[in-house]
């Protein structure tokens, strides 16, 4: 008997096929993507380390969408775009990073920064300062504070910056320009060590030096921070000359010279200032200070006779001051009495006949307006070279024919004067 035969046919296991099935398709899929997204990245950091930021930008963007859980690299981008000076693509980007790293939180202020949002800046900085101890956060926050002209709390970054190592002289000399308002007896320490870390400090450290040791022996705290803001102003620094001087004025109300400078300040950095002149010379319409600061303000006004009589009574206070003469001279060509402007500068070379700046001024006066060329201005030229020989040269308007023709008329008659003395722009 013939039995038949059995023939098993095994099927596949549907349990495991399955699965390699998708992950065979899905693999299919996303290798060319992922592929692709590595090969974006690696774009991207070449791009960036050759310091063309844009192209970075479009690679990192690119790798980040591709690679999607690389959260990271929506920081990368934001850091590119911020390179690139972009901000507010930058902040896009940064919004997209689930976290950030320090230099994330650096250049994510930055870019607020550059946008001119303070506020935001500030968030940024301190919501990074409590992942990071960062100088540069803090560098940040004394950027900002400075805009807003919040003094003391500029004043605390700078120190938390240098608290943590920050070395770079501009820090020591800004937290110096603030103590010498804040807390002058601390300020030389701060401005010494950044003239030490840098001569071209130096001039401007010496101008504070000698205000803040001038300050120290006077005994009304008022005129101290009168003295210590003239001199920020000399330095440029106005906007703390206006905190100087408003301490000044809260000190005491009844300083008239620092309401007077207050409104000088107050000009130097756009605004009108006249409240405040005005409420000097009601303190002390006697103030020869008060009275050059308001001819000031008259000459920027184009208020020439104003400015006149206001130099005109500065003079008759303080005859022997050869600044008010120099000044009347110059308010007298604005009026246009030439006759009058060539005696006031007369007589400042009279009253200083030593200083070379009144020298020059006169012969600077001959040559603009082609008055006594050869009898008045060509020796107060000499003069002036004999005084200081080192002096740079003054330059000459051209809006005149008369300065080309002096200059020649000195050239002829001594050629080595005129090139010392006067360049034509």
């Amino acid at each position: 008997m013939v039995r038949p035969r059995i023939i098993i046919v095994t099927m596949p296991n549907r349990k495991f096929s399955v699965p390699l099935i998708l992950v065979s398709l899905l693999a299919a899929v996303f290798s060319p993507a992922i592929f692709m997204g590595y090969a974006a990245l690696d774009h991207a950091e070449s791009k960036f380390a050759a310091r063309q930021y844009a192209s970075a930008v479009e690679s990192f963007d690119q790798a980040a969408h591709l690679l999607f859980w690389r959260d990271d690299l929506w920081e990368k981008a934001g850091i590119a775009a911020a390179l690139n000076k972009a901000p507010r693509q930058a902040i896009e980007y940064f919004d997209r990073a689930s976290a950030r790293t320090e230099q994330g939180w650096i250049w994510m202020g930055y870019s607020y920064l550059s946008l001119g949002n303070w506020d935001l800046v500030i968030s940024t900085a301190n919501q990074g300062l409590q992942y990071h101890n960062s100088p540069a956060l803090y560098g940040l926050l004394a950027s900002a504070y400075r805009q807003k002209q919040d003094w003391a709390a500029e004043r605390n970054a700078l120190e938390n910056q240098l608290r943590l190592g920050a070395s770079d002289v501009y820090t020591f000399y800004r937290l110096g320009l603030l103590l010498a308002v804040l807390e002058p007896e601390r300020a030389l320490t701060n401005l010494m060590f950044a003239s030490s870390l840098d001569p071209e400090f130096d001039p401007a450290v010496q101008t504070l030096r000698a205000a803040l040791n001038l300050s120290a022996t006077q005994p009304d705290a008022s005129q101290q921070m009168v003295t210590i803001g003239r001199a920020l102003g000399l330095v440029q620094e106005w906007d703390l000359s206006l905190a100087a001087f408003g301490k000044a004025i809260s000190l005491d109300e009844k300083n008239a010279e620092a309401w007077a400078w207050l409104g000088e300040a107050k000009q130097q950095t756009g605004q009108e200032g006249g409240v405040e002149l005005d409420r000097a010379l009601a303190l002390d319409h006697a103030s020869v200070v008060v009275r050059a600061l308001r001819g000031l303000y008259w000459n920027r006004q184009e208020e020439y006779p104003r400015m006149l009589a206001e130099y005109l009574l500065a003079a008759k206070y303080e005859p022997t001051n050869p600044a008010w003469q120099a000044e009347l001279g110059n308010a007298y060509v604005k009026n246009g009495d030439l006759v009058a402007a060539l005696a006031a500068y007369q007589l400042a070379t009279e009253l200083a006949p030593n200083e070379s700046t009144y020298w020059r001024l006169l012969a600077v006066f001959c040559a603009e307006n082609g008055v006594h060329l050869d009898d008045v201005g060509l020796p107060a030229a000499q003069k002036s070279v004999d005084l200081a020989p080192d002096d740079p040269p003054i330059s000459l308007r051209v809006d005149m024919p008369v300065p080309n023709k002096f200059c020649w008329i000195w050239s002829s008659v001594s050629p080595i004067i005129c090139p010392r003395i006067f360049t034509l722009p």
